[in-house]
């Protein structure tokens, strides 16, 4: 099935069109057209006219519009998991856990616009000041740009979507090159909602040159953009005056605590080293583990992985399926390779079928070794031996990301330790830095970006404040 760009609410395509292979079985699953600059100027401009639309539509409507697209969705629920699956791979039951989110998402920031508002200002508090009628409240932007990634193709997409059409604004979308169906599916149904506001939503594909004339033009007032490091970095530097939310990559570890529950400790980091094949922002990666404890929670800590169904992602209940392309798996398999070079031992010897990368377990792991001072995005965990908290937690805040950590405990001093010390945009206690709600405050410190996603806060991200004062 072909993806089609929307230049507003106009459905179009272009002589040039890209396949997207399964990144399973080779397949193509997809085609979409290959847009280019001028392209990306035209939905721009569209979006600039409909914002001004946008801004003087009711909130009932808005609201309106987006518990119909949930309401479609929950639907067409099984085909859009297919969908998800077919173009990056992902396991079809976690698929369809990444729909219902994204339903809840949506929802969510439905709601959470109709109960934000501005506040009175008591401007005769201070003696320079005097008895007005003042008071703040919250409008669009405009016109907001979003740049979408892989690894969850349609809640991402929600995350950004839901916050900006229900504040009033105007978006042009730029799905990952890697899903450009699920983005089109996803779109189309808000586009053809009874409730949809004319040309509010706009989606054009492709990669780099698409990327930079959406960020570089002065129509947009915010980039929403979920992604790499150095793309994050470009974008800082070309966007110009304009606001920025930046969610960017993460190194995430934990602390395995002697008193924390070893068994409970490893069930769950397994799952957070290894859901959606290590491809998530927040994905466990470094497992610091007190050396009174070390041993048995390796032991564990493999016994759980083995656990792990690895295969088609077409069966429900394979947990692990493939990466996304041949360059992750080659990349996988040089962190492996490399860490065992300096002295790592591998639990689980490497193993790779086609693009399915097996869960890997490194032990004996140095904090100078790439595997754990890189991002690695990849189903690869690291244990490295520490003395006790201090020593974990100097590890684990020497690391220039900070999205997620997270510690498992028994000790409430080290509980509040840990909220207050470690160097990250979110703490986790007693369970893996993976955890994510979709209600809650989400985005890191240090390079792992700027702003925060969550509804609520999205929101927050795509509108300005007016100040109102009435002598």
């Amino acid at each position: 099935m072909e993806a089609k760009i929307f230049f507003g609410s106009t459905e179009a395509t272009k002589e040039q069109k890209i396949q997207r292979l399964s990144p399973y079985n080779a397949k193509v699953v997809s085609t979409a057209p290959v847009c280019d600059a001028e392209d990306t100027n035209k939905a721009l401009k569209i979006a600039q006219q409909a914002a001004k639309a946008a801004k003087n539509t009711t909130l009932s409507q808005r609201c309106s519009w987006l518990l119909d697209v949930a309401s479609k969705l929950k639907e067409q629920k099984e085909d859009m998991a297919r969908t998800i699956t077919d173009e990056v791979g992902k396991p079809i039951t976690f698929a369809r856990v990444e729909v219902d989110r994204c339903i809840e998402t949506i929802t969510l920031a439905a709601e959470t616009m109709r109960t934000m508002h501005g506040e009175t200002i008591n401007t005769d508090a201070m003696a320079s000041g005097k008895k007005t009628m003042s008071f703040f409240r919250r409008e669009p932007v405009g016109v907001v740009a979003a740049i979408t990634p892989f690894n969850f193709p349609l809640n991402l997409i929600a995350h950004k979507l839901g916050a900006a059409l229900v504040a009033g604004n105007a978006v042009v979308l730029k799905p990952t090159p890697e899903a450009p169906l699920t983005a089109y599916k996803f779109a189309k149904m808000f586009i053809e909602s009874e409730y949809a506001i004319k040309d509010a939503l706009s989606v054009v594909y492709g990669d780099v040159e698409v990327g930079s004339a959406l960020v570089s033009s002065d129509i947009p007032r915010v980039i929403s953009f979920t992604g790499s490091v150095p793309v994050g970095n470009i974008i800082t530097k070309s966007a110009g005056i304009k606001k920025v939310s930046l969610e960017l990559g993460g190194n995430a570890a934990t602390f395995i605590e002697k008193t924390a529950d070893l068994q409970l400790a490893a069930k769950r980091c397994a799952l957070g080293a290894f859901v959606n094949s290590g491809q998530v922002c927040i994905s466990l990666q470094r497992i610091y583990v007190d050396d009174a404890v070390y041993e048995e929670f390796a032991s564990l800590m493999t016994q759980e992985t083995k656990k792990l169904k690895v295969g088609s992602p077409y069966d429900d209940d394979t947990f692990m399926g493939p990466l996304i392309d041949d360059d992750a798996c080659d990349r996988a398999m040089g962190w492996v390779e490399s860490a065992i070079e300096e002295g790592a031992v591998a639990m689980l010897p490497p193993r790779r079928e086609g693009r399915v990368f097996y869960p890997c377990v490194m032990c004996e792991v140095r904090d100078d070794m790439a595997i754990v001072c890189e991002e690695v995005f990849a189903p690869i965990v690291s244990l490295v031996r520490v003395d006790g908290f201090d020593d974990a937690l100097l590890r684990m805040n020497n690391s220039p990301y900070g999205l997620q950590f997270s510690v498992f405990t028994n000790d409430l001093n080290i509980t509040k330790r840990a909220i207050d010390e470690l160097e990250a945009g979110g703490v986790v206690i007693n369970d893996m830095p993976t955890l994510r709600f979709d209600i809650q405050p989400y985005g890191g410190v240090k390079l792992s970006g700027v702003g925060r996603e969550g509804p609520k806060f999205a929101i927050e991200e795509m509108t300005e404040i007016k100040s109102v004062v009435i002598c």
